[in-house]
């Protein structure tokens, strides 16, 4: 790589070594307030009162903010319902895009052009959120898990990708295996799904960063506590700066110490809710880029 550098013009030097400064900068600016917020969770809470710039590495370590928001029912409850929405929502949305997608990816199927532009419809219109309101309401839904895991299921994009993809599958491999005796489910599951394993990762991704990130339907749908989800709990502690409540459930001895401890537990909620995607993403990430590009490369 040092070759083919100093055999480059100084122009294009000095382009290659700005295209990196500018990465460079980039990746500081990305990973900079990520390690402000976990070197905060672990350091002395003194010392993150005292500081007003970023910290980037901590001070008198500690692991107390984790420990009050581990013994802490909400934060516990909340973290099992959004595992419990995500894997959910994730199974239905997986099964519901894929069996909609082979039919309307076989040229054989009558009217599919006119179902894809009444989907692709979806993706500009929609009735709004009263009539979404009433929808849910009226199915019996209301106050219910469903009523957070099946509006998120179907997706008119992540249709129209994986729809893509199966396009691209030669028709011949589908004739030849209904030659050898295989039916439709067959075909599907044996075939064509793992000649798309790529754009099936890439929408399983899209599928889970949404279901854990969701809080907004929640809000609006749920009104038992027992059943909300984490984003919704953070949402109360971050925005409407509720960590006293916290702080009481989790010990009585700490119930006084609110105001000390309240920036290190509002950092500690954000990587507990931060790490399992970060975790998750680079296992995904790499069939990412050749997920998007296979299924762009028909219409």
């Amino acid at each position: 790589m040092v070759r083919k550098f100093s055999r480059k013009s100084l122009p294009e030097k000095i382009i290659y070594i700005l295209i990196y400064l500018f990465m460079i900068f980039l990746c500081v600016v990305c990973i900079a307030p990520i390690l402000h917020v976990f070197f905060a969770s672990i350091s002395d809470p003194k010392y993150v009162m005292s500081q007003s710039g970023i910290i980037l590495w901590p001070q008198d370590l500690t692991l107390e903010g984790y420990k009050i928001i581990f013994r802490t029912r909400s934060i516990t409850h909340s973290y099992l319902n959004t595992l419990i929405y995500v894997g959910a929502s994730t199974a239905i949305g997986f099964l519901v895009t894929v069996m909609a997608a082979y039919p309307l990816s076989r040229k054989s199927v009558l009217w599919r052009n006119v179902i894809m532009m009444i989907i692709s419809f979806t993706m500009l219109f929609n009735g709004g959120m009263i009539t979404f309101y009433m929808v849910i309401k009226n199915l019996g839904m209301y106050n219910t898990r469903w009523a957070i895991i099946l509006p998120g299921c179907a997706s008119a994009f992540n249709l129209i990708l994986v729809r893509t993809s199966m396009m691209s599958v030669p028709q011949s491999l589908e004739e030849s295996a209904k030659l050898d005796g295989a039916g439709p489910m067959t075909i599907l599951f044996r075939i064509y799904l793992p000649l798309v394993k790529p754009t099936l990762a890439t929408i399983i991704l899209y599928m889970v960063i949404g279901a854990w990130n969701s809080w907004f339907n929640a809000s609006i749908f749920l009104t038992d506590r027992a059943k909300y989800p984490l984003q919704l709990v953070l949402q109360e502690i971050l925005m409407k700066n509720d960590v006293n409540s916290l702080m009481s459930q989790s010990s009585g001895e700490l119930a006084g110490l609110a105001d000390l401890y309240k920036q290190i537990v509002k950092y500690c909620c954000i990587m507990v809710s931060t790490i399992p995607v970060l975790v998750f993403y680079p296992f995904v990430m790499k069939y990412f880029k050749s997920g998007i590009m296979l299924g762009s490369i028909k219409g």
